[in-house]
């Protein structure tokens, strides 16, 4: 009998996990934010804890499921309407390698070292670190990388947002050598009095994106 206690146990909280996962939203693996992980992994040991103590109540660990699940989705949503929380939550991007030059001490800010580095240029079939123009590491620990292009002569450029859910992103307006009173004053030519009504904008080559927020 306590065998197909177990069984049953194990499809119910099989299906509850399923059910968790797909209300909590679409990302992939290598993207899950420290919340996703630590909600997983909890998640997870409840989960094994139940099989293993077929005794216990189930709800007592389907209860627990969904209080974390309740949790993670109001988590969410403050990520959603504020870049401070997301960035404290989730991290923010760091540029590794500006303009073809490796940015050091950002690296060692970010615990991150030439072997990580190398490691992760190779995973994107890249040998030699001279052919990066930028490389940027993502809070999920990914690193995006763009290549110089060859036989071009061009000035380098990237389009880093300047302005996210109407905050000033002031360390990437240092990486361009500009302040945010310029940032200000290009935007009042074009128009834009509120900082706060701009939920994305970006300056590359002389030119803006911007993107204004829903009403």
């Amino acid at each position: 009998m306590e065998y197909v206690t177990i069984i049953l146990r194990t499809l119910l909280l099989y299906g509850v996990i399923l059910f968790i996962f797909r209300i909590m939203g679409k990302r992939e693996i290598g993207e899950l934010s420290i919340l996703d992980l630590v909600v997983f992994i909890m998640i997870g040991e409840m989960a094994v804890i139940a099989i293993e103590q077929p005794r216990d109540p189930i709800f007592h660990t389907i209860v627990p499921m969904i209080v974390l699940t309740i949790a993670q989705i109001a988590f969410a949503y403050f990520s959603l309407k504020s870049e401070m929380f997301r960035r404290l939550v989730d991290g923010s991007p760091t540029v590794i390698i500006n303009n073809g030059k490796i940015d050091e001490k950002a690296m060692r800010k970010q615990r991150y070292n030439f072997d990580d580095l190398l490691i992760q240029l190779r995973e994107k079939n890249i040998k030699n670190i001279a052919d990066v123009e930028f490389a940027i590491l993502e809070p999920s620990g990914k690193l995006s990388v763009f290549e110089k292009e060859k036989g071009k002569k061009k000035t380098p450029s990237l389009a880093l947002p300047l302005i996210k859910d109407g905050i000033i992103q002031e360390e990437h307006l240092a990486l361009i050598n500009r302040t945010s009173a310029w940032l200000m004053k290009q935007l009042k030519k074009r128009g834009y009095e509120r900082i706060d009504n701009i939920s994305y904008c970006t300056y590359e080559k002389g030119m803006f994106y911007i993107d204004e927020k829903d009403e």
